[in-house]
């Protein structure tokens, strides 16, 4: 059935209006300002949805997620962490290779494609990761199968840690696909853990985590990435800044011009230091949540255009695995369900607009990894929606927690904004009301 959205204010390449959206055979047919007409487009088959009072923004493009399938399901799947991204008003997420096994070759890919196509409830794309040994494999991976190469160059959760100069300058210098950089020098990180250890033995508080994966380990890794790429011409994303002394490493040029971009993620622009002392492990991420002056420093890159998107890291592990002694506890935070509440408050705060929100979880998205008619709200783009209400509190507790893991670190918050309804493909999958409510949609791969 086709649907008319009436009356929403609707967010989209820098402008804000209010207007109408024609919905049909997935995609947006028409769009049309306040004073139009549009009794032409209604029949017994469209679907009238009024949204007086609301805001519609394209759906969020995540390219930063770890849905944990295969081998880590205890986590999340697949289909439980989508489910969560969508009630978050995510509609294209791009999933990380380390699971278990680690995605490393292109028969791992198509297990993952397979599974994502009948249980992602979003549209899917699949980093192929870079080991010590499979060189060749990412080199020579089918296109049209990776939506980039995850390099890490610095220690996370898995073990893809690759340090060999010979292998990095082979394959910034002959790479296809996008080079995506975790970046924290390994050697710097271990040399702060021994004086850690020495300080504290085996149980240092939670505190210590950005001391030992301090700023000039995130600097000195995310330098060394940026002099091969710019050695190698490649095309390189930095994932994750954490630092204010990163950010003189970019450029603010216009995107398109940039062959070099970067990235902050939800829990650098929200947390701080601080928030350590309550939230302890929940907060325990890779890079590491650093002091106000950083994330401040952060939120400015993103208005100044020094940092081109924002995304979640998702990365759900069990209450009990998080629960542990700091060197015990995995790190990584589930946020792709709260990720656009959290930048909306911030929006509340007068820190970013709504239009820069859109720009940098939409729209370059988009336009970086070149994803055809999607991320934009535009006449023959895919109808990929999130309607909000930005005057509707939504207080955070476990029962509206859709993560497979069961909790978030902003258990017992109370947002300003709320998550009313989630459009992938033209299908209304998504709506809110006292129960969460999911529909069936079709999704496709990136």
């Amino acid at each position: 059935m086709s649907k008319l959205l009436l009356n929403a204010q609707i967010i989209n390449e820098g402008t804000s209006f209010r207007g109408h959206l024609f919905i049909q055979d997935q995609v947006i047919k028409k769009i049309l300002s306040e004073s139009d007409d549009y009794a032409s487009l209604m029949s017994e088959n469209v679907e009238i949805i009024d949204l007086s009072g609301y805001h519609v923004l394209p759906g969020l493009i995540d390219i930063h997620v770890h849905f944990r399938e295969p081998g880590l399901t205890q986590k999340g799947s697949i289909f439980s962490e989508s489910r969560a991204a969508i009630a978050g008003g995510i509609t294209s997420a791009l999933e990380m290779p380390n699971t278990n096994p680690p995605t490393l070759t292109e028969d791992l890919l198509d297990e993952k494609l397979a599974i994502a196509q009948k249980n992602s409830a979003v549209n899917y794309g699949f980093y192929i990761g870079v080991s010590s040994n499979n060189l060749n494999d990412v080199l020579n991976v089918n296109p049209q199968k990776a939506c980039g190469i995850k390099l890490f160059m610095g220690s996370s959760t898995g073990n893809m840690l690759v340090e060999d100069e010979q292998i990095l300058n082979k394959l910034f210098a002959e790479a296809r696909l996008p080079i995506v950089v975790h970046a924290e020098d390994e050697q710097r990180i271990l040399e702060n853990t021994e004086r850690i250890k020495s300080q504290y033995g085996e149980t240092p508080p939670i505190s210590v985590h950005p001391v030992i994966r301090d700023v000039e380990a995130c600097y000195q890794s995310t330098k060394k990435a940026i002099e091969l790429a710019k050695k190698h011409n490649t095309r390189l994303h930095i994932a994750h800044l954490s630092t204010e002394k990163e950010l003189s490493l970019f450029s603010n040029a216009p995107l398109s011009e940039k062959r070099i971009t970067s990235e902050v993620c939800v829990q650098h622009l929200w947390f701080t230091a601080d928030d350590y002392e309550q939230l302890g492990t929940k907060i325990k991420c890779n890079p590491a949540i650093k002091t106000k002056e950083n994330r401040d420093a952060l939120r400015d890159a993103v208005n100044s255009g020094l940092i081109d998107i924002i995304a979640t890291d998702h990365a759900p592990h069990t209450r009990e695995e998080k629960t542990q002694t700091y060197f015990n506890a995995p790190s990584g935070i589930p946020l792709v369900q709260h990720s656009l509440q959290t930048l909306l408050e911030l929006v509340h705060q007068g820190v970013f607009s709504l239009e820069t929100i859109v720009q940098k979880t939409a729209h370059n998205p988009a336009k970086l990894f070149g994803f055809e008619k999607r991320g934009f709200i535009r006449e023959g783009y895919f109808a990929d929606l999130v309607v909000v209400d930005m005057n509707t509190p939504q207080t955070i507790d476990f029962s509206n927690i859709l993560y497979h893991c069961g909790w978030s670190p902003f258990e017992n918050y109370t947002f300003k904004s709320k998550i009313i309804r989630t459009f992938v493909n033209g299908n209304l999958v998504f709506q809110n009301f006292t129960t969460p409510q999911f529909n069936p949609s079709t999704t496709y791969q990136l």
